[in-house]
């Protein structure tokens, strides 16, 4: 029995090496630059399930998909950079819009500051560090992440798609083995994995939301047994959940998308939701340039950043009126208690240029020069801003996502005081 259990442990270890090399990148640690955007290309790359979210500090954990049994995984902190990009369902997201256990793919860097790092600051090679059952490579240093994106969302960025080889099925719900694979299909070696779907896997054909049931109906797919599916071409929203039968690392299909209509109508759903965020909370930028006048009076470059609906840079145009406030490095509002416009600069947009060619990650390429009568302090050279066209709607945001007049950046944190007293 002893000599079983050591083979087991061998196998899963190997198992483990394997899906390693799948989901994480060997590329030499990295550390961002003040008022640069650092490029993709030196991110480390990983991949995991979302298990607890900070969205008002734009951080949370991941359970990290490493060399080992993945349930023992203890999760790992993230934070977003004030740059970084969310993506779900192929649109721009917040945090606050992935559901608890979606598997997400991760490239990110060392803390740029780590004296003001939201997150554990860990050692510089931590990837390379076993933890027991769980193997190596849960709990990398590279934890400031500049792209956060579900699997749909990563493979319309990568031009792939999923090709599904085959199913079991049984009272719906079973297992189906899957990989993937470039659109041209250049990848013919690409690895297959076995992800389990049940009942609630949802389905999406054109305008109708199915499920598994519909599709034994029509005679899609059996009601029992195995099923050759010819190497259907889908994209697949992928969770994870406790498998059955001793298996340590087994992902679950969430969602299924069988045509582009049904691709397009979710990432639409998903961006209008992240455009009303943003007119609410102010796009977010830095300070490239300061030119200061007289009696408070200032013209202030800036760079608006990147991956937002092109609607939303739309409205910053020359002549316009505008508002811009200062925000620390989890974009949360600082200075004034009365929503982001309470103690705001006010003044004109100036002009609007773009650079030429694509921008980095991060960055829009869009650039605002914008004149106020009365600059506040938040805002000089480097320094992380929100600013709104006039006529964006102005509200009040919620006590969680502004840190008052800014001077204790331990404000950005709740503490037990948040809760009433009985």
């Amino acid at each position: 029995m002893k000599r079983f259990k050591f083979s087991l442990w061998i196998a899963v270890l190997y198992l483990g090496v394997f899906q390693l090399a799948f989901s994480v990148t060997a590329d030499e640690p990295f550390r961002p630059e003040a008022g640069k955007f650092p490029p993709l290309e030196k991110a480390y790359a990983y991949r995991g399930e979302l298990v607890f979210v900070d969205h008002a500090n734009r951080r949370g954990s991941i359970r990290v998909q490493g060399a080992g049994t993945y349930f023992r995984n203890a999760p790992h902190p993230i934070a977003m950079l004030p740059y970084g990009t969310v993506r779900y369902h192929g649109a721009p997201a917040d945090l606050r819009d992935i559901p608890l256990g979606t598997v997400l793919h991760i490239r990110a860097f060392l803390p740029p500051d780590p004296k003001i790092s939201v997150v554990p600051v860990l050692p510089v090679s931590n990837k390379n560090k076993t933890s027991g059952y769980s193997g190596k490579g849960i709990f990398p240093a590279e934890n400031h992440v500049l792209l956060l994106e579900d699997e749909i969302s990563h493979c319309l960025r990568e031009g792939k798609v999923w090709k599904l080889k085959q199913l079991n099925i049984q009272d719906n719900a079973g297992t189906m083995i899957a990989s993937r694979k470039s659109k041209a299909g250049e990848d013919a070696k690409a690895e297959e994995e076995t992800m389990t779907f049940d009942a609630a896997t949802r389905i999406w054909r054109g305008r109708e939301r199915l499920g598994v049931e519909d599709l034994v109906t029509e005679g899609i797919w059996p009601a029992h047994g195995e099923k050759t599916l010819n190497d259907q071409a889908v994209l697949l929203g992928i969770t994870w959940r406790p498998a059955p039968k001793g298996v340590f690392t087994r992902f679950h299909v969430s969602d299924v998308w069988l045509d582009d209509i049904s691709i397009q109508r979710a990432a639409r759903n998903q961006n209008e939701t992240h455009k009303a965020f943003i007119r609410s909370r102010w796009m977010p930028g830095w300070i490239d340039a300061v030119e200061y006048g007289q009696f408070g009076r200032a013209t202030v470059t800036a760079t608006l950043f990147g991956g937002m609906d092109d609607s939303l840079y739309i409205d910053f145009k020359k002549g316009v009126s505008g508002m811009m406030n200062g925000v620390e490095s989890t974009l949360k509002h600082a200075g004034g208690n009365y929503g982001p416009a309470h103690m705001a600069s006010r003044g004109t947009i100036l002009e609007v240029t773009k650079t030429d060619g694509k921008p980095p990650l991060g960055s829009s390429g869009i650039q605002i020069r914008f004149e106020t009568d009365l600059i506040i302090e938040g805002m000089r050279p480097g320094r992380i801003i929100r600013v709104c066209p006039g006529n964006w709607p102005q509200v009040n945001l919620p006590r969680e996502e502004f840190i008052g007049d800014g001077s204790n950046p331990e404000a950005r944190f709740p503490t037990p005081a948040i809760f009433p007293k009985y």
